[in-house]
């Protein structure tokens, strides 16, 4: 996922990432190799606080394994099936009421 924040200035990034985007690019920069255990790519990555919302809240990895039945991933692609609805279901509830009402609102 990922939102374009407001912005004139050129060297701003065009886009914030977060959620399983914001992994995928946290293992795209790491020496984790797949298949892998969870052990092995939290290891892996510099830091594991990703950010789940274009606001920068974070959730350690360490915590979203811990929501996980899987102890390795034959694949990235199967992590990031595996860990999916735990950032997912973390955006939903994280927030204040006005951001879940801005969220709700069609504009």
């Amino acid at each position: 996922m990922a939102v374009r924040p407001p912005s004139n200035d050129a060297d701003e990034p065009d886009a914030i990432e977060f959620g399983i985007a914001a992994l995928d690019a946290r293992l795209e920069e790491s020496d984790v190799e797949f298949p892998a255990t969870q052990r092995e790519v939290l290891e892996g990555l510099s830091s594991t606080a990703i950010p789940y919302d274009a606001s920068g809240r974070t959730l350690d990895l360490g915590e979203a394994f811990d929501r996980v039945t899987r102890e390795s991933f034959e694949t990235r692609a199967e992590l990031m099936n595996a860990v999916h609805p735990v950032f997912e279901e973390r955006r939903r509830q994280g927030g204040s009421v006005f951001d879940r009402l801005r969220e709700a609102l069609p504009f």
